[in-house]
């Protein structure tokens, strides 16, 4: 770090080293902790040489220190009470960007990570450690969703709303009495049907999310799995979700957590830049629905678009007023 004889010089280098949102987010990541440069390139999603290049800018200016273990290199925050000037200013920094849709994103990654590399017991290196691979190779991976999906009551009526290629409606029916899928794009209602064909208690309808061409209280449950960020008016979606409920009926929410990739929104040709955990909750219960729940879904590890979140709500006993929502379906 510079001393106080060169100061202002030493603010205009510390204000251009955290003018970099990469290295503002490594510095985040690496304030509390330790991490090598594989994790960090996992969690920021970066190839290693962008990460690299930034790491080796905050190694010369004092703001991280390096150490090797074996073949590979761990860094860390060494910024403290050594510089005042500078622990103040990265103090005002972090509480800055405290609410960072990227940063979010971030954690999330982490939390998955340190988790994944808590030290194990004996057991957990031996037979348990060998287990979820010997369960795969031996079981597949689907058994457990049908397990869960059993769980469902099977006289129950489910919607799946922006059903896309008919994949969650195929995985729903053989647990329930039927299906109704949604969708406004006929390819994908094509799609669907392929895959349906067989079966005969899904019905598949083409209709906007704003508009749904299903009665009132004609579900039991109803799903939205990432389709609301390409929904122009999320709030009349989860609106006409609840109307189509039975009172005490069940709607769940799958979709993008909020982010700031506009690159990957534009190349999905998404709407919206995902959604706050405390706004998808305020969403769903403006739309008449109760008990509005909402968190972050740790992402998979080979995932690589933004995290996402998952909410789930309940139809009230009462009435919600849906006049709104009739005249726009009668237009």
């Amino acid at each position: 770090m510079a001393t106080s004889a060169r100061q202002p010089d030493a603010l205009l280098s510390w204000m251009e080293l955290l003018a970099d949102p990469t290295r503002l987010r490594l510095l985040r990541l690496l304030e509390r902790r330790e991490l090598g440069v594989a994790e960090l390139c996992h969690v920021l999603q970066m190839p290693q040489s962008t990460v690299s290049r930034h790491l080796k800018v905050l190694a010369d200016q004092g703001w991280i220190r390096g150490r090797a273990k074996g073949t590979a290199n761990f860094y860390r925050m060494t910024l403290d009470a050594s510089d005042p000037a500078a622990r103040r200013l990265w103090l005002l920094t972090r509480e800055q960007t405290e609410g960072w849709a990227t940063v979010q994103q971030d954690q999330l990654r982490l939390g998955r990570l340190l988790a994944e590399r808590q030290p194990s017991s004996a057991f957990f290196a031996g037979a348990a450690g060998k287990w979820d691979r010997l369960r795969t190779e031996l079981y597949g991976t689907s058994f457990a969703g049908f397990a869960m999906l059993d769980l469902l009551p099977s006289h129950w009526v489910l919607a799946d709303l922006g059903c896309g290629t008919g994949q969650t409606a195929a995985d729903l029916a053989p647990h329930v009495r039927r299906v109704i899928g949604v969708d406004q794009s006929s390819a994908m209602l094509k799609a669907a049907q392929r895959r349906t064909a067989a079966l005969e208690n899904v019905e598949l309808r083409r209709g906007s999310l704003e508009a749904l061409p299903v009665a009132d209280g004609e579900c039991d449950g109803a799903l939205l799995v990432l389709a609301l960020t390409y929904v122009e008016e999320p709030a009349a979606a989860l609106k006409e979700m609840a109307r189509i409920l039975r009172p005490g009926g069940r709607a769940v929410v799958v979709d993008l957590l909020r982010h700031d990739r506009e690159s990957f929104r534009t190349e999905m040709g998404q709407l919206h830049l995902g959604f706050e955990c405390r706004e998808m909750e305020e969403l769903m219960t403006g739309a008449g629905l109760a008990c509005a729940h909402c968190r972050a879904i740790p992402p998979a590890p080979e995932a690589t678009g933004p995290a996402l979140l998952l909410a789930s709500a309940a139809r009230t006993t009462g009435k919600p007023d849906f006049d709104d929502t009739r005249k726009r379906r009668t237009k």
